[in-house]
């Protein structure tokens, strides 16, 4: 089996964890304004529970979530914070080799492929990119709901010289569950995901943001294309904790409830799965925490 790396789990369950204040709509982006210790100490958490990559607290770092405004005149410099908080951590941490992810959102809003533009995307992206790229090791395009969203960021950082990774988040209905074809949340396919990830030149192909029942069909989809294709990419997982009705809106629209039974031991058998099927990265998304990061480690670290 190829070595597992370990990746952290979600940031805003663990901000509030640790006394920082959340609310909507800056959200976790809120923290970088008035707690960024604890944003620092987040880190600092995941990379003791095991973490081998780290991911920037920049999601948030979109109109959606902090106005046009704000995103032009103080979204430059808190995207430059979120990146040195992640560097300060993993460096404080010499003994281990710990990436930094720099975490590039969905522009237009989490599991809203219908509002994409690709006429304003970079826009929005280039920011990021420039204010990110001194601190972070590897691009992370995540929570993606559609391959047009893949497309713009492998766009935007092209020209940076630093590898980058396509995480999609997954359709999770329980329609979607008792099909036998995965699909990302606009429809396409995963089959059709990993094909387009086969030949954009990124280094993995992710899958976060949803329910963990139905990432092992989707690992195994992208395996089998990836093998077929004779592509040496990646696949991860970091699946969220969110409770099965409360998936319907979008991410971050208001405070999801998590799940009383993904206790660190059954996320951990879920993961274990997604190894067995062909995953290399594994973490969590919203509602992982540390704890669960402290589990995967200890069972997936070879």
């Amino acid at each position: 089996m190829s070595r597992v790396r370990i990746l952290d789990g979600g940031m805003s369950r663990e901000l509030i964890r640790l006394g920082a204040e959340l609310r909507q709509p800056e959200w976790s982006a809120l923290a970088l304004l008035e707690t960024p210790q604890i944003v620092y100490q987040v880190h600092a958490d995941f990379i003791e529970a095991g973490a081998d990559v780290i991911t920037t607290n920049s999601y948030a770092l979109v109109p959606f979530h902090i106005g046009e405004e704000r995103f032009q005149t103080q979204g430059p410099a808190l995207a430059a914070l979120s990146g040195r908080l992640a560097r300060q951590a993993a460096g404080a941490y010499p003994d281990r080799d710990v990436l930094v992810a720099g975490s590039l959102p969905p522009i237009f809003g989490s599991y809203e492929p219908q509002l994409f533009d690709p006429s304003r995307v970079q826009e929005y992206l280039s920011v990021l990119v420039a204010e990110l790229s001194p601190y972070v090791d590897v691009w992370l395009g995540e929570t993606l709901s559609l391959i047009a969203e893949g497309e713009a960021v492998r766009t935007a950082v092209a020209a940076s010289g630093k590898p980058f990774w396509i995480s999609f988040t997954l359709a999770d209905d329980n329609e979607t569950l008792a099909s036998d074809t995965p699909r990302l949340r606009s429809g396409e396919t995963v089959a059709d995901a990993a094909r387009w990830a086969a030949g954009s030149g990124a280094a993995a192909l992710l899958f976060n943001c949803s329910r963990p029942e139905v990432m092992a069909s989707a690992v195994r989809t992208a395996a089998a294309v990836l093998s077929d294709l004779g592509s040496p990419l990646e696949i991860g997982v970091y699946a969220n904790a969110f409770e099965t009705d409360d998936t319907d809106g979008g991410a971050n629209e208001t405070l999801h409830g998590t799940r009383d039974d993904l206790t660190a031991d059954r996320y951990s058998a879920f993961a274990c799965e997604w190894v067995e099927s062909g995953a290399t990265l594994v973490g969590g998304c919203c509602g992982i925490g540390a704890r669960h990061i402290h589990r995967l480690a200890e069972q997936l670290r070879t």
